[in-house]
């Protein structure tokens, strides 16, 4: 019978892979489906067992990107973040000073606002400000692409890794925490790759009036824009008052993710078009994290991955080994399945290893690990995927594979020693 399960858990992996290596080819084709059409086999298979399908997934997750993905999709329709970039453009004069802080802008955006969402949004301004700034698209785009996902790795609202890590490994004050270890790592490297990006296409300095509009102009609904601003703060403010008050050992949420779904709860009633709005909620992420964990869950039952891990962190370590075990272990496996399954399945893993919500060092390095593998290939992150399809459906235009990852292998190697170099400084002060 465990060879059977085994035999099962190799068919989903490869369905997953291969259908993400298929959907490369074939964009149209949602990743969502892909992991739906592997977790039914899970559930008609056997490896999980009908009535439990309901206790596998993480609700908390879920409650989590349905919150911060409503607030994004008011601030997107609002034209909020439209009025943002055209302010950071119109205020700087110096076409490398503008790209240093269009990375910062993208980068701390992404920290708050979950990286898919600014990719969608990113894309379209990225066009817009190469134009600006007599630019080709590509550095542009490439910029943007690189700024997200670095920018995303110091908060857990950063990316769908990083909130399943906050909240499946239950760390005390997840923000603080990612923020202590990741934050200044992740400034030096938005900084630090813009200068590479810059030197790597030759990009010259440029001193006069850029003009991408009238910055009130990109403003649709200005007390949407309010509200939807006012949302994100509150995220924040809330999300820190319970890590103090998690840190003081006073009663505190446990399920960070009731903090956003509840104000966007909230919000609802107070937009302009509340239909419009939940209509362009990101429900395709949603289903697809349902799925994952079903689909993951299925494949972890199986064993069939028991063997590759162990080779990989063979046991529960400490120190620069462990955090360059899980780093490595990041690297690779995240490309052949995404970053966000693999960041379930180890952290299973890593759970029956023994690590625990004290091994605080070992989840931030696996966030940090799993997401700044997205840098390495276009097909490493999701957010890369939205911006060349919306580059290719939009503006007839693309970067290839090779061209991404000539210069994203650079790149995550000096994102990975920074950050990796960062961590172990912590680690033995």
């Amino acid at each position: 019978m465990e060879n059977i399960s085994e035999y099962i858990g190799l068919l989903l992996l490869l369905i997953i892979i291969g259908g993400f290596i298929f959907r490369a080819k074939y964009p149209k084709i949602p990743s969502w489906s892909i992991m739906s059409f592997a977790a039914s086999l899970s559930i008609l298979s056997g490896l999980i067992p009908i009535n439990s399908i309901s206790d596998v997934i993480d609700w908390n997750v879920i409650l989590f990107l349905i919150g911060m993905f409503s607030i994004v999709s008011i601030a997107e329709n609002s034209g909020l973040l439209d009025y943002m970039a055209a302010m950071l453009v119109m205020r700087t004069r110096s076409r490398l000073s503008i790209l240093y802080l269009l990375s910062l802008f993208f980068g701390i955006l992404a920290s708050i606002m979950v990286n898919d969402a600014v990719a969608v949004v990113g894309t379209s301004l990225s066009v817009i400000i190469a134009k600006s700034l007599d630019l080709s698209f590509e550095p542009v785009a490439i910029l943007l692409a690189f700024s997200i996902t670095i920018g995303s790795t110091m908060t857990p609202l950063g990316n769908p890794q990083n909130m399943l890590i906050a909240t499946q490994t239950n760390i005390s004050a997840p923000l603080i925490m990612f923020l202590k270890y990741l934050a200044i790592p992740t400034i030096i490297n938005l900084v630090i790759t813009t200068y590479f990006i810059i030197k790597y296409y030759k990009i010259k300095n440029l001193k006069r009036s850029f003009f991408i509009g009238v910055p009130q102009e990109f403003i649709k609904n200005k007390k949407d824009a309010y509200i939807s601003l006012g949302a994100v703060i509150l995220v924040i403010v809330f999300l820190l008052i319970n890590d103090f008050l998690e840190l003081y050992k006073l009663p505190h949420v446990t399920s960070i993710g009731i903090i956003p779904f509840t104000i966007s709860a909230f919000i609802y009633i107070f937009i302009s078009e509340p239909r419009q709005i939940l209509s362009k909620v990101n429900w395709g992420t949603i289903v697809f994290f349902i799925t994952m964990f079903i689909a993951t869950q299925g494949i972890w039952n199986s064993g069939i991955l028991y063997g590759l891990l162990h080779i990989l962190l063979p046991h529960i370590m400490k120190g620069a080994d462990n955090i360059i075990r899980i780093s490595a272990s990041s690297l690779i496996i995240s490309q052949l399945i995404s970053n966000v399954p693999f960041t379930n399945l180890f952290i299973i893993y890593m759970h029956n290893l023994g690590y625990t919500q004290t091994n605080n060092i070992s989840w931030i390095t696996l966030a940090m690990a799993t997401t700044i593998a997205g840098n390495l290939t276009i097909f490493g992150a999701a957010s890369n995927i939205i911006i060349l399809d919306m580059l290719e459906s939009k503006y007839g235009v693309t970067i290839t594979y090779k061209n991404f990852m000539k210069i994203g292998i650079p790149v995550t190697l000096i994102n990975f020693g920074i950050y990796i170099a960062y961590i172990l400084i912590m680690f033995y002060l």
